[in-house]
């Protein structure tokens, strides 16, 4: 049961639950075990893509953080809490950011709201929202972000499950409200290096749940960056973005994204 006391099935798979335990997290159900299971015996690269997809969001936060100067940030398709959740990130170097994590399943707000608790200088909020809705999103942030300052919109394998190319125009429309200076930080699953392990995942994933993905290209994600300034070294494989001296050259996965910035 989650923790606003509310109702969840738990006989059927859910998309957050099997990502939470792809990182290792515990809130998840017998079914959503199974589920990931399968998945990952037909395509055992999806945990590194979970795993590669998270240090993205790390590294990306902190460079914007600490490089750029970005103070506030607007995570849609927020998923289950685990370790370095992007207030978490952003506030261990700047105390001072505002967080806005939006998503549309109770079940993640629910827990967003009890663990993702921001530091007393900064701000954490919560709004409940489908990417397929900008503008609830934009009204529901607004009263946390100040739309006239640069903010951070992250986007990370959360567009896939907009399998019309509609996706196109409602990562647009949130760009378009936010000011000069602000960034793009979008990454998602292609089918570059093992595209038959890819497109079995995507059809055990729609299969078992009731959330259908799908694969994009790399050419594909990257008109979501159209009209944006997108930085080096562009559209790569995440675990190729920016990583760590320390860990060397890292392993393609099959997932790719970038940070744009909006001129």
């Amino acid at each position: 049961m989650p923790l606003d006391g509310s109702i969840v099935d738990d006989k059927v798979p859910h998309s957050a639950r099997i990502w939470n335990y792809w990182l290792g997290g515990k809130d998840c159900y017998e079914i959503d075990r199974r589920v990931g299971d399968r998945i990952v015996a037909a395509n055992p690269q999806i945990l590194d893509i979970a795993r590669a997809q998270r240090a993205f969001l790390v590294r990306t936060v902190e460079y914007l953080v600490r490089e750029v100067g970005i103070r506030q940030f607007l995570d849609v398709g927020t998923g289950l809490p685990t370790a370095d959740n992007t207030h978490e990130v952003a506030q261990r170097i700047a105390p001072e950011t505002r967080i806005v994590y939006v998503d549309n399943d109770p079940v993640v707000l629910a827990h967003a709201a009890a663990l993702l608790a921001g530091g007393p200088e900064g701000s954490t909020a919560y709004v409940d929202a489908d990417l397929r809705d900008p503008e609830r999103i934009l009204r529901g942030a607004a009263k946390t972000l100040d739309f006239t300052s640069p903010v951070a919109l992250v986007l990370l394998g959360i567009t896939a499950h907009v399998v019309e190319d509609t996706a196109y125009d409602i990562v647009g429309r949130l760009v378009d409200a936010l000011p000069s200076g602000s960034h793009l930080v979008l990454c998602d699953d292609t089918e570059v290096l093992d595209p038959d392990a890819m497109r079995t995942m995507i059809e055990q994933w729609n299969e078992a749940g009731d959330n259908p993905r799908v694969n994009r290209s790399p050419q594909q994600l990257a008109r979501f960056f159209d009209g944006l300034e997108l930085l080096e070294p562009g559209l790569v494989s995440v675990s190729r973005w920016r990583p760590t001296a320390a860990a060397g050259e890292p392993r393609e996965v099959d997932d790719f994204g970038g940070v744009g910035r909006k001129r």
